[in-house]
């Protein structure tokens, strides 16, 4: 596995969260929470029926349409976006 991971992501967890992915990663021996994390999302985009395959746009997978701008809705009604 040698893919470039050139974008961090930071996630806040609630302690039951965190012991839950702590949880899979131990169960299923994987050597970081990072591994988990994105095993754990690989799962849910596939049960979501996301095809999170290369060269797929990150904004094919929005919850807003982008504006005529290339902004968000939320961005345009003042709202912020995670």
């Amino acid at each position: 596995m040698n893919e470039l991971r050139a974008d961090r992501l930071q996630v806040m967890l609630s302690p039951e969260e965190l012991a839950a992915v702590d949880n899979f990663r131990f169960k299923h021996r994987m050597p970081t929470r990072a591994a988990a994390v994105r095993e754990l999302l690989k799962f849910g985009l596939a049960a979501a029926g996301v095809d999170a395959a290369a060269g797929v746009k990150s904004s094919s997978f929005g919850v807003f349409g982008r504006g005529p701008q290339g902004h968000t809705q939320a961005d345009s009604e003042g709202g912020t976006e995670d």
